[in-house]
């Protein structure tokens, strides 16, 4: 059942409590058993990957069997509809849209005495894409990675995921990878993965930058291996905090509470309103609504532990309580969305109004659906273009321009003690106007 809570101090309190949910003493124990497996996919490659696939996903593997066949991807179209087929592909073609908007432009600036300065942005080389498995199934998360790292201008972008029931592979997840234009698929999920891609295998190549959300091992193993490779972000369990008014319709305040609790047993599902009628008949309608949910044993354990209806006095305090919160995704379902916006400082995404459920978010609107999750909107932003590229700073300085400024770097070098950098400054403004010619000359 959803909990009513008026106090301030106790809504504080149980906001920290379901932000520090995954922080746990299992942690621990679990991170340790991560680091074996890195280690042992590091030390053994693919016995290792064919080793735990066995012992966590019960699918006994060949090393041939690895890489998803040409065929598999062929006959992944024949197995899913026309629609969901049309459905991909719109979904594909709005969220390239939205990232070809997102790519960064390298730019070079002349500024006095000719010095030229600039930033020039380059894709990684290799990308690794986790698509999670278990529970379901998300074509909409590979093209929320894939897509990205494509339209930086990754050359070589490689997928991993859990292979399912008799080594089979979820065809829509296929059918996106391949209209996203992923052709390289590895049936491996976990810990496992992860190492896979962070120190490359005699199979699955290396690569630069790993994204992708998973479970709590996969989580770890990004953790873990960031510094050998770059990561995307450590995602946790989803999470929605909507702010609501008079205006908000119970009905879909329920049902958009309800669609992240139905992700996960600790999925998030908050509720911050102005108007305590409203608190009540929503806390009627989720239990209404679970009534024959087909999720419905993992959705109200979701619920009962970390879904609440906090009543407030105003939109201010609500404002106040959602940055506190930093939540993954927010809803202003409030009369005038544009105005409360300018009180909210923390969020990883933001829908506005009565009629911009989060789900249009997760899969069409363009803008990425893998956010920041237990706080870290504080900090951290969406999944984006920039994830995969990384940039250089450009920097010339004419014989004049150095000139200027040598007397100052000077100082500033003997200040830190660092003689050779004052000399590699004076030795060529000794005779600045000479320079070229003694260059040449030798």
């Amino acid at each position: 059942m959803l909990r009513i809570i008026t106090q301030q101090a106790e809504a504080q309190t149980e906001l920290q409590r379901i932000c520090d949910r995954t922080h746990d003493d299992q942690v621990i124990h679990k991170e340790a058993t991560v680091r074996e497996v890195l280690q042992t996919v590091k030390r053994q490659g693919d016995h290792a990957l064919l080793r735990y696939t066995s012992e966590f996903d019960k699918q006994t593997l060949t090393v041939d069997e690895l890489r998803v066949s040409g065929a598999e991807l062929d006959a992944a179209y024949q197995q899913i509809s026309k629609g969901l087929l049309d459905a991909i592909r719109l979904a594909h073609q709005k969220i390239e849209a939205f990232h070809q908007q997102r790519k960064p432009t390298s730019w070079v600036q002349f500024a006095e005495d000719d010095v030229v300065l600039g930033k020039r942005y380059t894709p990684v080389d290799r990308a690794g894409l986790y698509v999670p498995g278990g529970r379901a199934s998300y074509p909409s998360t590979v093209l929320m990675n894939a897509v990205p790292a494509l339209v930086a201008g990754v050359k070589r972008c490689v997928m991993v995921t859990p292979p399912g029931p008799d080594k089979q592979m979820n065809a829509a997840v296929l059918v996106a990878a391949q209209e996203a234009g992923i052709q390289e698929i590895y049936r491996v999920g976990g810990a496992q993965a992860i190492a896979a891609l962070a120190y490359g295998t005699e199979t699955i190549p290396q690569v630069d930058v790993i994204s992708g959300p998973g479970n709590i091992y996969v989580t770890l193993a990004k953790k873990l291996v960031y510094g050998t490779v770059g990561i995307d972000s450590l995602a946790g369990p989803s999470e929605v905090l909507i702010i609501a008014d008079h205006t908000a319709n119970p009905t879909y305040v329920a049902a958009d509470l309800l669609a992240q609790a139905e992700h996960d047993p600790m999925a998030a599902a908050i509720l911050i309103t102005t108007d305590a009628a409203l608190a009540n008949k929503v806390v009627l309608e989720v239990k209404e609504q679970l009534e024959n949910h087909t999720r419905r044993t993992l959705t109200e354990k979701a619920i009962a532990h970390y879904g609440i209806a906090i009543v407030v006095e105003d939109l201010e305090t609500a404002a106040q309580l959602s940055n506190q919160f930093a939540p993954e995704h927010l809803e202003l379902e409030v009369a005038e969305p544009w105005d409360l916006l300018e009180s909210i400082r923390h969020a990883g995404a933001i829908f506005l109004g009565n009629h911009t459920p989060e789900a249009v978010g997760d899969y069409l609107a363009g803008p990425n659906h893998t956010l920041p999750t237990s706080g870290a909107a504080r900090y951290a932003s969406a999944l984006g273009v920039e994830t995969f590229m990384k940039h250089s700073s450009l920097i010339q300085y004419s014989p004049e321009a150095l000139h200027k400024i040598a007397g100052d770097i000077d100082l500033l070098t003997q200040a830190e003690g660092l003689p050779s950098h004052g000399d590699s400054v004076r030795l060529r403004t000794h005779n600045p106007l000479d320079s070229d010619a003694i260059g040449e000359s030798n």
